[in-house]
């Protein structure tokens, strides 16, 4: 895990800045359910009020109000009001006080409130006692009021006012009433619950606001218009971090991206062939692209997700904790359950998971040996062995593949009948409360909102940790590349190679590949000098391109040292030397580009005359002129438009334009036929006297006019000398001569009839 997380400290600041856009997302996301609440409870149910006392009351209500009331509870109500006329007027705006007078007087209020509805049938059970006539009664004003009965169907109850009642008693039979009355609340407050009593007690607000000429309708509309226009608020709020927070973490996502391609390259150019080969070409390549999408992908999802989900999920069980409603062993329910079955999943997924990096390497080294040997592939007729080939990895893949995506397929359903379940049971449990009175349906909705977003924040945790391993593979394996040091780099003390003449020695060099137990090359000792060809031949495996390889220090000797005018080229920084070679290896390698482009790629500041000499002197100007745009003209990637003698002689431009003090050509003249290839080396021999110049071939015919030729067998040296000092001192260099050329194109007729 440090090895993803340590991606993000370049761009700690988007991600503290992405940290407070989630946090704000959070909170607008936990505010909407409060105001789904509130418009519910409030809006519609309460028709836009919020407390017990009316916003205007008649005289007489307020008078009787007052009636249920103590002393200091008269003192508060009558604080709160202000006469106007025949009405009485709220005074109080302050939220804060006006909730402490809906505690403080729910008892006196609710005992006004019911005792001017006393259905006729408790009037004399209400009246503790006292003897009513029924004349009396009937006096009384009645009226229908709705209620709903114990099956819940509505029905109308004939209610009447008792309160002149209270009035005409004496005084201590009126206070002995009065306390009994308020006890008797008190008591219904607790059976009922204090959000039902609160309900009846706004019940009671809206009643009296109505008797007193106010615009009930006006008050709700205003209220919902309030807080739909608060929620859109909310909403905008939300929506807009939201969109923030994606496109930093997008940026960051982005950008450490960008930061491991480049981290990769510079490294793999670093490297030395041992380091390549170590890897494989097919694997950078791999880890280059798939490994660093996979965590640039994961990136971004931990910086949304991973990180948002814990403050979703805290902010949302502080939001349930704060209801009160002793549901909260529904959510720890639900949570265990999805943690069992994501966990499940999980167990079954990871290993597979693991694997898949692995297949991917192995799909992309079958495709890049397929898609580079196709015409040998043709040529013997194996299309359909590589295509079993092909499929065979590809299956393994697809396998691993499906079966990780068909476990995942059963997430989306499992957790969606998980939230199901939960939703029911919350409404089943919640029901009963409600029944209670201690709960309203709209806190019922913003409890399952609240509980949703729980559960889906430990539900965004747990699928990244289905993501997470992939990444966390890709992490290692790239992580891998970067710290592994290339084993050819220059020394702390080494110095810019200053070349006067570019003479190249070796002495007694030993070289062996990285893990390999024998050498390769043994004891090779000999000096090239400017003004004069050297050149290596020997047999198929002997270790000639190893050999001129060890020149730029593509390896490095293991025994032994290699100079350049004095400089062991170990001692020297690797640009200065390499600055100073002009190397064109066994494969003719060309950029996508144009051809002055590829002729540049040595020297960009070579003038268009020196281009042109130097594709004379290579053989290439013939048929570069050939074409409509010459020098211009389009070389697609790794020059498949051209031929391979076209291809050889441009790369032998390419190293002559550089214009360096040493030339190596390794076996550049396979592909070029006798004629050109005699052209070619006769311009060279024109226009290098003062290079050194190192060809390796396996044609006499390049190499019969060397001033030093050096035959390599078994990496071994066999003899050096002229090409005729060989023929008559180097068996092995005879052989090879013979092989190709007849006894009279060597000149050896008369020696040999006299040595036979």
């Amino acid at each position: 895990m440090g090895k993803l997380f340590k991606n993000f400290m370049p761009y700690w600041k988007s991600v503290l800045l992405i940290i407070l856009l989630l946090c704000i997302q959070a909170w607008c996301d936990l505010a909407l359910p409060q105001y789904t609440s509130n418009i519910i409870d409030t809006g519609i149910q309460n028709q836009g009020l919020e407390h017990i006392l009316p916003e205007k009351m008649t005289a007489v209500e307020y008078d009787y109000a007052i009636q249920f009331m103590n002393d200091d509870e008269q003192t508060d109500f009558s604080d709160a009001y202000k006469v106007d006329g025949k009405y009485y007027t709220l005074t109080i705006e302050d939220e804060k006080k006006l909730n402490k007078l809906d505690n403080e007087l729910i008892v006196p209020i609710m005992t006004d409130f019911q005792l001017s509805r006393l259905p006729v049938s408790d009037v004399k059970e209400m009246t503790a006692g006292q003897q009513i006539p029924e004349k009396l009664i009937s006096g009384l004003k009645h009226k229908k009021i709705e209620s709903e009965d114990k099956n819940g169907e509505i029905e109308k109850i004939d209610c009447v006012d008792v309160r002149p009642v209270l009035l005409m008693m004496n005084k201590s039979d009126q206070e002995k009433a009065l306390a009994k009355m308020r006890n008797m609340t008190k008591k219904e407050i607790d059976a009922m619950g204090a959000d039902t009593m609160m309900s009846s007690g706004i019940a009671y607000a809206i009643e009296m606001d109505k008797l007193a000429g106010v615009d009930i309708s006006s008050i709700q509309m205003n209220y919902l218009w309030s807080a739909g226009f608060k929620m859109a608020v909310v909403a905008f709020v939300l929506t807009s971090a939201a969109v923030l927070a994606g496109f930093f973490a997008s940026r960051v996502g982005a950008g450490v991206g960008k930061n491991l391609r480049t981290k990769i390259f510079k490294k793999v150019i670093g490297f030395s062939n041992a380091e390549i080969d170590r890897f494989s070409t097919a694997s950078l390549i791999t880890r280059s692209t798939n490994d660093i999408q996979q965590i640039q992908f994961v990136s971004v999802i931990m910086l949304r997700m991973v990180l948002y989900a814990p403050i979703i999920g805290i902010g949302g069980i502080i939001k349930v904790a704060g209801t009160g409603a002793e549901m909260a062993w529904v959510i720890a329910v639900a949570v265990a359950a999805i943690m069992v079955s994501m966990l499940t999943l999980v167990f079954i997924a990871m290993p597979k998971f693991k694997r898949m990096q692995t297949l991917v390497d192995k799909i992309n080294l079958v495709s890049r040996e397929i898609l580079t040997g196709i015409p040998v592939i043709r040529a013997f007729v194996r299309e359909k062995e590589e295509e079993k080939r092909f499929d065979k990895a590809n299956t393994e893949l697809t396998k691993t593949t499906l079966f990780t995506n068909r476990v995942m397929t059963f997430m989306l359903p499992m957790m969606t009948f998980l939230m199901n379940i939960v939703s029911v049971l919350i409404v089943w449990v919640a029901s009963g409360h409600i029944n209670d009175g201690n709960m309203q349906v709209g806190e019922m909705t913003a409890f399952i909102t609240y509980s949703m977003q729980i559960i889906i924040s430990f539900l965004m945790l747990t699928m990244m940790s289905i993501l997470l391993p992939r990444a966390v593979v890709a992490a290692g394996r790239i992580d891998e590349v970067i710290n592994t040091e290339s084993s050819i780099t220059d020394l702390k003390n080494a110095v810019d190679l200053k070349t006067d003449n570019g003479i190249i020695e070796f002495k007694n060099v030993g070289f062996k590949y990285p893990g390999a137990e024998e050498n390769v090359l043994n004891d090779i000792s000999f000096t090239a000098k400017p003004g004069e060809n050297t050149a290596i031949i020997g047999s198929t495996g002997s270790g000639k391109s190893t050999l001129v390889n060890l020149i730029p220090r593509l390896y490095d000797v293991t025994e032994g040292s290699i100079t350049v005018d004095g400089n062991d080229i170990r001692k020297i920084t690797m640009k200065s030397l390499r600055d100073e070679i002009g190397y064109v290896p066994q494969k003719g390698i060309l950029f996508s580009g144009t051809i002055e482009s590829n002729l540049r790629f040595g020297n960009s500041n070579a003038s268009q005359k020196e281009l042109e000499k130097a594709a004379e002197i290579a053989q290439a100007a013939e048929f570069i002129d050939s074409k409509p745009e010459k020098y211009d003209s389009e070389i697609s990637q790794g020059g498949t438009n051209v031929s391979g003698g076209q291809k050889q002689r441009l790369a032998i431009a390419r190293a002559i334009a550089k214009n360096p003090r040493i030339y190596i050509f390794d076996d550049s003249f396979s592909a070029l036929d006798m004629k050109t290839d005699r052209e070619l080396r006769k311009e060279l021999a024109e226009n290098v006297k003062n290079s050194t110049v190192i060809i390796v071939a396996q044609r006499i015919s390049t190499i019969m006019d060397a001033q030093q030729i050096i035959v390599l067998d078994e990496g071994r040296i066999a003899g050096i000398g002229t090409h005729k000092e060989l023929l008559k001192t180097c068996d092995a260099y005879l052989e090879i001569a013979k092989s190709q050329l007849s006894e009279e194109e060597l000149g050896l007729g008369e020696e040999a009839e006299y040595n036979g």
